[in-house]
């Protein structure tokens, strides 16, 4: 992987531990020669990690769309700020820009990332590693749910087996280099998306 997408909340929260691991992934991300690509704020954990891939020396892309771009939140430091006209295009300019994505710590909108991308690969639209970095057991009950969801036969095991899930960031990191993608569904054609 040459970058890494990370989605994460825009409030710090208040788990001093989760804090400390955000920054300390976006430094691991950055001493590993990989770009962060995230979404451009400098507020909460984006900011954490941001700041820990910068303070590493490593480049960091932003992405944003217009509606957030206030001088109180977009990260004026980076290596690239992208624009973008709506939160889909983010998506998926993120989605472009990165090898590999991980989900740290965040309320709804990083779980619509998370939900997104993870149905995008089951879809077989991507095969590229998701990952989640489950810092304090913050993903305890998103992971027993998913579980739930294949016991009760709304997701297969091999669905939920290509998510990878570590509570270390380094891991995280080792799993994700290692992950070998799930072929593409046999019911599914690009021509009959």
């Amino acid at each position: 992987m040459k970058s890494i997408a990370v989605f994460c909340g825009s409030s710090d929260g208040n788990d001093p531990q989760i804090i400390n691991e955000a920054f300390q992934l976006g430094h691991t991300i950055a001493q590993k020669g990989m770009a962060l690509v995230y979404g451009a704020a400098k507020i909460g954990l984006m900011g954490k990690v941001a700041e820990g891939a910068l303070n590493a020396k490593g480049d960091v892309i932003g992405i944003i769309p217009n509606f957030l771009k206030t001088k109180e939140i977009v990260h004026t430091g980076l290596s690239e700020l992208i624009i973008t006209d709506n939160m889909h295009d983010r998506k998926v300019i993120m989605y472009d820009k990165s090898d590999g994505f991980i989900i740290i710590p965040g309320g709804f909108g990083t779980m619509d990332e998370f939900f997104e991308i993870t149905t995008w690969g089951q879809l077989g639209l991507h095969t590229k590693p998701i990952g989640i970095l489950n810092s304090n057991g913050y993903y305890d009950a998103l992971i027993a749910q998913s579980k739930m969801m294949v016991e009760r036969g709304f997701l297969k095991q091999e669905n939920l087996d290509a998510v990878v899930i570590d509570c270390t960031i380094e891991g995280l990191l080792e799993k994700m280099n290692n992950y070998q993608p799930l072929p593409a569904p046999q019911w599914l054609n690009k021509e009959g998306l």
